[in-house]
């Protein structure tokens, strides 16, 4: 259970190859911070650089796309090392060249980053509703506020994975849990390694600030960088053909 100081002790992380969910972690390290799972496709040990000394991080397997499994996992996690303080949920997938044509690469990439998020996010939430707390964090992108052309099925799924983010929250109102969605740009990580950088382009540390910021705050919804609500709250109205232009 988070500490007086709204500290956690037990992070889970879907996704815990994931860079910025490392830094996330960092951030939200303390002297509290006694357990951190790290939940992840392939097998090996994973760890995390940086934290408090006496934390504990372990290892798991987690399969995104194995959706039956993933009630009995979280009960599981939660049994063997208690409450679920904060549960990051960061897997997910860019996708190829081709995804925008090829329709098994399109159904592959929804299967990860939209059916994973909802049943993982389901069973996280069951777990939450049963602790009477605890705190979901999804991160999302602004590649689902409005889908460009060139990353359209990707962006797709974002906004998948975010309208059900952001559902979710609403309904826990009331259980002692809730929901967290954040909203990075272009984030300089291993997962767009080799791309060239959008405008507001950012770090994995500049969005683990400003997550640890929005726990603080218990904020709905997070915006890394934060300008990228107000510029998005433009581009959103924008017409289609100036839309598709600012794309190329």
């Amino acid at each position: 259970m988070m500490n007086a100081f709204d500290q956690p002790q037990t992070v889970l992380v879907l996704g815990g190859r994931s860079d910025i969910a490392h830094a996330i972690v960092r951030e939200l390290g303390s002297a509290s911070l006694t357990t951190v799972v790290l939940a992840h496709r392939g097998g090996g040990d994973v760890t995390i650089d940086g934290l408090p000394t006496g934390a504990n991080v372990v290892s798991v397997d987690f399969d995104a796309t194995d959706h039956g499994s993933h009630a009995a996992f979280v009960e599981g996690i939660a049994s063997e090392h208690g409450d679920l303080d904060v549960v990051i949920q960061a897997f997910g997938q860019l996708g190829g060249s081709t995804v925008n044509t090829e329709p098994t690469e399109a159904g592959d990439l929804v299967d990860v980053n939209v059916a994973g998020a909802v049943s993982s996010g389901l069973a996280v939430a069951t777990q939450l509703r049963k602790q009477g707390h605890g705190v979901l964090v999804v991160l999302s992108s602004v590649a689902g506020v409005r889908t460009r052309p060139s990353n359209f099925v990707y962006g797709a799924t974002k906004a998948g994975q975010d309208a059900f983010a952001t559902g979710l929250g609403h309904s826990l109102v009331g259980s002692g849990a809730r929901v967290m969605t954040v909203r990075p740009g272009f984030v300089r990580s291993a997962m767009t390694d080799g791309l060239d950088p959008a405008p507001f382009a950012c770090d994995p540390q500049d969005v683990a600030v400003a997550v640890a910021a929005g726990l603080r705050s218990k904020k709905s919804v997070v915006w890394a960088p934060g300008i990228l609500r107000y510029v998005f709250a433009i581009l959103r109205i924008v017409p289609g053909v100036v839309w598709r232009k600012l794309d190329r």
